[in-house]
């Protein structure tokens, strides 16, 4: 039998894409994550937050929630990628806009990917806990109002510490 793995994800969206505006997407992917077999238990409100790629594109959108799922973390990265491709998603410049992007933040707290140094430009096939999590205040606000108690796997550090250990002006 297999076993219900808890997982956090991120959401992100900055661009109408073939689900609508931003709002609308995210929530539709929540909807989707959800009659594919990952339970959604808690869900952060949208928050509006500056874009880190190129200037000129709008605001981003993000969430983040937390979930139950029989899912592998590979079958969840598959299924988060076809999810942003439903949505609109195709190749385009690094952090540029996007009408979705879902990322896993922590797969029932294994540690994956982090024994080799983390190319951002040239990422593994999947890195847990997400690698970039812990400099991100889009990211990490959103999930320190689901899970401030959440420690990082490999950091040691809560959602609230690492949310405070930013900069004020971190994006």
């Amino acid at each position: 039998m297999k076993s219900v793995n808890t997982v956090l994800l991120a959401f992100g969206s900055n661009d109408t894409g073939l689900w609508g505006p931003p709002k609308t997407t995210i929530e539709r992917a929540f909807a989707e994550l959800g009659a594919a077999g990952v339970r959604l238990t808690r869900v952060s409100s949208l928050a509006r937050t500056k874009p880190l790629g190129p200037l000129g594109q709008p605001d981003y959108l993000n969430a983040a929630a937390a979930g139950e799922t029989l899912l592998d973390a590979e079958a969840l990265l598959t299924l988060a990628k076809h999810l942003e491709q439903s949505a609109g998603r195709r190749p385009g410049p690094r952090w540029g806009p996007r009408p979705l992007d879902i990322d896993i933040l922590d797969f029932a707290g294994e540690v994956r990917g982090w024994d080799a140094r983390h190319d951002p430009d040239h990422p593994a096939h999947l890195v847990l806990p997400h690698p970039e999590l812990q400099r991100r205040k889009f990211v990490l606000e959103p999930l320190a109002e689901i899970a401030p108690e959440w420690r990082h796997p490999v950091l040691g550090k809560t959602a609230c510490e690492m949310l405070s250990a930013l900069v004020p002006s971190a994006t």
